[in-house]
């Protein structure tokens, strides 16, 4: 990350990406500008207007303008300033009513983008992200993108077109004046980008040490249970008081230069509001500008300083948000390390034939599989047993292509599964999980997910397949219960159960069971083992499994230790044979392999 080594911003790639976001809305883009720059030259004609009043009424109080020409420009300029008044009304309200509208789609574009492209990053980039910080970049990116407009639509374009109708003006009457506003707005802008500039770098550690402090609360919460469990609640306020004292003294360090900005800006207004009014009070003395156009010029000059404060506070806001844009569009630059081939087709498993061919596979430096072959048959049940390490769960993650293989292929029907989108395979195969995390939903919901339209009878059926009807029947909302974040309210084996439900409703030609039935105790797991037999039963079924039970009666037993397959056959075959296998079953003695 760019931020993460010399805390430097890629100005040119955040911009590019956020005009092309706001390249869609051209004709609003400059809508809006036409009525920024009717409501500019507005403020200007206002000031004229008082102008004109000033020196017509010294005129008259002068006896060189007769009452009747003083009621006529009287009746004139209030003719005059109700018409701009009415303008500047509907101007004010369009221009508001745009932004609105413009920077809501922004904002939703934007998340969208990000969100889309988030969600399909690889499963390696996910496990080396914190959830929270993804959270926090997104949110802030929506913030960010409405700030970046405001920069352009509320700070720049109100100075630039204030700064074209007030300098036609002052040309016309004073051209000295215009050259100090001119010189007073140079230096102004020039020094407060500069310190700004030296702000940058304060802002996106600022951002990190946010980002972390949220990453960190997140961890937190969702790992109460252990906190809890082992009771470091104050352990865990100590390590928080840390790092929110960092987060502290990041911000003061960022906030810190305001105090610069602020002040130095100050000096240069007076200066510049000496020099303003100095020349046209020296004109007015000598007789060559009126009354009325010296307090044009100094209502003009206070105007303009006022929209470069805004401008000023504009590139503030320009550098927070480029800033926040640092941190969330680093992500558009990472891509997906498994990638679909360019002409990759939708997949329908037919026969469930599964095989690893040739399987090469590291996983950061460390060989997993090296020429892995097995062949899994149709419509059979093959059970992978194992000690820890010994790759059972890395086959399915490279089955379902959560990883690529380094060599050799995976095939299922005998095509290899690089030829078809990812999505689809992964839609083809069902799974039971080791964990099952469940959606903040309900119980219903969370089952229904596996096959969106699904039926309530569909639903129904599986929930009493997998044994939880008489569960639910006990919950005042029945299948309608929330079942909480990461399914917290809910128990191990009910959490399991519902997984299991999910998996049955999904109807797939290929099932993965990864320990199915680990969180179920003994008698409803042998309830269930009954149903997931009738389940396995015409489908090619993939078993990771600790407890024996669930794999004695599968077709083939493959057992794997360092990557490599060192048995292969029944559970009758391999228990009458010397091996690890054997070694495993007496050491386990009809529980869990360890």
């Amino acid at each position: 990350m760019a931020n993460k080594k010399g805390k430097k911003i890629d100005f040119k790639y955040n911009l590019k990406l956020y005009w092309s976001l706001v390249r869609k809305y051209k004709l609003l883009v400059f809508l809006l500008l036409a009525i920024l720059l009717v409501y500019s030259a507005i403020g200007v004609v206002e000031k004229y207007i008082f102008k004109i009043l000033i020196d017509d009424g010294t005129g008259y109080v002068s006896n060189t303008i007769n009452i009747s020409e003083f009621k006529k420009t009287l009746l004139l300029l209030s003719l005059t300033f109700l018409i701009i008044t009415v303008i500047r009304t509907l101007s004010r309200y369009a221009k508001s009513e745009l932004v609105n509208i413009f920077e809501t789609k922004l904002m939703m574009d934007l998340k969208r983008k990000f969100f889309n492209h988030l969600l399909h990053l690889s499963y390696e980039f996910h496990t080396t992200h914190r959830t929270g910080s993804l959270i926090s970049r997104l949110v802030r990116g929506g913030s960010a993108i409405e700030r970046m407009t405001d920069v352009f639509l509320m700070n720049t374009a109100p100075l630039i077109f204030n700064l074209i109708v007030a300098g036609i003006a002052l040309a016309s009457l004073d051209l000295t004046s215009l050259i100090v506003l001119i010189v007073t707005t140079a230096v102004f802008v020039t020094y407060s980008i500069i310190i700004q500039n030296k702000q940058k770098k304060a802002n996106v550690e600022s951002n990190d040490a946010e980002d972390y402090e949220k990453a960190n609360i997140s961890d937190v919460f969702a790992n109460i249970d252990s906190i809890k469990y082992f009771g470091k609640e104050i352990h865990i306020k100590k390590t928080f008081e840390k790092i929110s004292d960092k987060t502290r003294l990041t911000l003061l360090k960022f906030w810190g230069y305001y105090k610069y900005i602020e002040s130095g800006q100050d000096l240069i207004t007076g200066i510049g509001l000496f020099f303003m009014v100095y020349f046209p009070l020296k004109g007015f003395l000598d007789g060559t500008i009126t009354l009325g156009t010296l307090v044009f010029i100094y209502s003009i000059y206070t105007s303009i300083i006022s929209h470069v404060n805004n401008f000023v506070h504009g590139i503030r806001n320009y550098y927070r948000a480029m800033a926040d844009f640092e941190s969330l569009f680093q992500y558009n630059k990472i891509q997906n390390e498994v990638k679909d081939a360019p002409n990759a087709k939708e997949l329908k498993i037919k026969q469930g034939i599964i095989e690893y061919k040739n399987v090469d596979f590291s996983y950061k430096n460390r060989i997993i599989f090296k020429n892995f072959n097995l062949k899994i048959p149709q419509n059979k049940k093959v059970a992978l047993v194992g000690p820890s390490g010994s790759g059972k769960t890395t086959l399915i993650k490279i089955l379902y292509r959560m990883y690529d293989v380094n060599r050799g292929s995976i095939l299922i029907d005998n095509e290899d599964i690089r030829d078809y989108k990812q999505e689809s395979l992964r839609s083809e195969l069902s799974i039971v999980p080791q964990e099952c995390v469940l959606f903040d939903d309900t119980i219903y919901n969370n089952i229904a997910f596996s096959k969106p339209g699904s039926t309530r009878n569909e639903v129904l059926k599986a929930i009493k397949f997998a044994q939880l009807d008489k569960i639910i029947n006990k919950f005042p909302n029945k299948e309608n219960t929330i079942v909480g974040e990461r399914g917290v309210r809910l128990s191990g084996g009910e959490k399991q159960r519902v997984s299991i439900a999910r998996a049955l409703l999904a109807d797939k030609k290929v099932l993965v069971l990864d320990e199915a039935t680990s969180s179920l105790d003994s008698e409803t797991e042998h309830e269930i083992q009954k149903d997931l037999q009738e389940l396995m039963e015409g489908r090619t079924t993939i078993i990771i499994a600790h407890r024996l039970s669930t794999i004695m009666k599968a077709d083939i037993i493959v057992v794997l230790e360092n990557g490599k397959i060192v048995q292969q056959g029944t559970h009758r075959e391999l228990i009458g044979k010397i091996g690890l296998y054997k070694r495993l079953w007496h050491l386990q003695k009809g529980g869990y392999i360890e």
